[in-house]
């Protein structure tokens, strides 16, 4: 797979460059309702087949993909988190409670 494939593919899908593995599920579930030739009202032989392949890069590169279960990483994604941990014990004039 190249990194044009995957750009291709994200494209194909209609997809934003971050997002999660159920949000392509997800996509890929609305798609092939939508164009598989026996069930979508706007049925096409080769967009079903650019679809599954799409799906196929999208769903290898994720399958691949080795998550950052790191401190840093959690609160980067959680950032309420962090101030959380920083200031719970702050009570309302700065003094540890």
């Amino acid at each position: 797979m190249t990194y044009a494939e995957l750009e291709a593919a994200l494209e194909e899908f209609d997809l934003p460059p971050q997002v999660t593995l159920k949000r392509v599920r997800a996509r890929h579930r609305q798609l092939v309702r939508r164009y598989h030739p026996d069930k979508g009202a706007e049925a096409d032989n080769d967009k079903i087949r650019q679809i599954n392949a799409a799906y196929k890069i999208l769903n290898e590169y994720l399958g691949d993909y080795r998550f950052d279960f790191s401190k840093e990483t959690f609160y980067a994604q959680y950032p309420e988190e962090r101030l959380r941990e920083q200031f719970y014990d702050i009570g309302l004039w700065g003094e540890k409670g």
